[in-house]
């Protein structure tokens, strides 16, 4: 029978272990983030650029510095070309006479 508190701090789990079973792993997220910029380059990049800029941000580690993955990079680029491509065409579609009507 296990008392309370003994042995519980001897061999922590590891910060990676413990949050990989809390939520989306990173693979996950590089993957959300790819289709999420791919598809925000046809349909409501507004919404879709920074959610894979997100996604992307989240599967790297939440930091810029140390070695990163190619999906999750090219997450956060693609997402922030969509995001800024969709700012530029609202404000195109925003001024009088260039709009879309």
């Amino acid at each position: 029978m296990a008392g309370f508190g003994q042995g519980t701090r001897r061999y922590p789990r590891s910060r990676g272990r413990t949050w990989s079973r809390t939520g989306p792993d990173r693979a996950t997220l590089e993957i959300i983030g790819v289709i999420c910029a791919v598809a925000g380059f046809f349909v409501l990049g507004i919404i879709l650029g920074p959610a894979a800029i997100v996604c992307g941000w989240l599967a790297m580690g939440r930091t810029w510095t140390g070695t990163r993955s190619v999906p999750a990079l090219i997450a956060v680029v693609l997402g922030a070309i969509d995001t800024l491509l969709a700012v530029i065409w609202l404000a195109g579609a925003a001024t009088p006479g260039t709009g879309l009507f």
